[in-house]
């Protein structure tokens, strides 16, 4: 692969045009095809991305936003950023997933937004999340930075919602060389807002209908994800042959609910242990690294002041015992066996 991007960066390179040109148009059209989506804008990260789906949708100040407590803190980010307010409610215990049930009674005249999160790649069950949605005349926009390619009810997430933002990050499963995102929409207004938006608000040069920001996907950046784009469903099907590898010869350990509405991207592989931090200690003395996403729900954070004295069952249970494996398409049998091996004398 990499003969191939060194050949698109060369060819971004030798252009001379290195912002909203040709590479990023091509990449767009590509992920919307992917996605089986109408529309993509390339933006200059995920975080911005849900900033940006915000904006389209004319929510910002005043407006309050309603998304799951056990999330990466850019979720949150991309919510202030457009001037919303977030507020967070609780997961189910089984999968860390947003507990729909529970968003509801948070639902009042400010709400606007509900941001599911595709929690680790396995999508949220997104039914019963429109339904609320149109219920209350809300917007729903999807979290997918963990989740591209990931599916429900034989939809790509992303494609459910009015929007759905993406992340490529560079440890994303479809990452780039440095930050970059994407929306996708299959509402037109909304996409032509979303290119405004993300260019100063600009309609045309020097004609700035909307107050908006700068968020452009660079050149070099749409040129390598189009080159992994075309990797993405292989690394995909590695990352599902780990994760059954995992669950079929770990023992001793609780695996997250996996549901049969749709097919996750595995781009983490989380296990919940009582004993987390020994457990740890003991692997990283086998020399295996591993990671907590995430150690403390939204509603913990010291910069989350608004529902800091709110207690989110499960999901200070959930974060209290969560533990992220290595899963990576490069991932060696070696490596994997070892894994397995080590995690099962554990305590022996």
């Amino acid at each position: 692969m990499k003969p191939l991007i060194d050949e698109a960066i060369s060819k971004v390179m030798n252009s001379g045009w290195y912002v909203l040109g040709e590479e990023v148009a091509n990449f767009e059209r590509e992920f919307a095809h992917y996605l089986n989506a109408n529309f993509c804008v390339g933006v200059a990260s995920g975080t911005e991305a849900l900033t940006l789906c915000l904006m389209a949708n004319e929510i910002g100040a005043e407006d309050e936003v309603i998304t799951t407590s056990v999330t990466a803190f850019p979720t949150i980010t991309g919510i202030i950023q457009s001037g919303a307010k977030p507020v967070v409610v609780d997961v189910f215990e089984k999968d860390g997933l947003i507990d729909y049930t529970k968003v509801t009674e948070k639902i009042n005249a400010k709400t606007k937004a509900i941001i599911p999160v595709h929690l680790y790649g396995q999508s949220c069950d997104m039914d019963p999340i429109i339904k609320i949605a149109k219920d209350h005349n809300l917007i729903v926009i999807e979290d997918c930075a963990q989740a591209v390619g990931a599916t429900y009810k034989n939809k790509k997430c992303g494609t459910i919602g009015s929007c759905g933002a993406f992340s490529f990050y560079p440890t994303k499963n479809l990452g780039a060389y440095g930050d970059a995102g994407a929306v996708i929409t299959n509402d037109e207004i909304i996409y032509k807002k979303l290119l405004s938006l993300r260019n100063y608000g600009q309609t045309k040069r020097y004609h700035h209908e909307y107050n908006g920001i700068n968020s452009r996907l660079d050149e070099i950046q749409a040129a390598v994800l189009r080159v992994k784009l075309s990797f993405l469903d292989e690394w995909n099907d590695k990352r599902a042959n780990i994760a059954a590898y995992y669950k079929k010869y770990i023992k001793g350990v609780e695996f997250l609910e996996e549901h049969n509405y749709g097919s996750s991207a595995n781009h983490l592989f989380v296990i919940k242990v009582p004993d987390r931090d020994k457990l740890i200690g003991y692997l990283n003395s086998n020399e295996i690294e591993v990671w907590i996403h995430y150690p403390i729900p939204i509603h913990k954070q010291k910069a989350f002041l608004d529902q800091k004295e709110e207690k989110l069952k499960y999901a200070e249970d959930f974060t209290s015992k969560i533990l992220s494996l290595p899963i990576y398409p490069e991932l060696s049998e070696e490596k994997l066996h070892k894994i397995v091996t080590v995690i099962n004398n554990y305590g022996r």
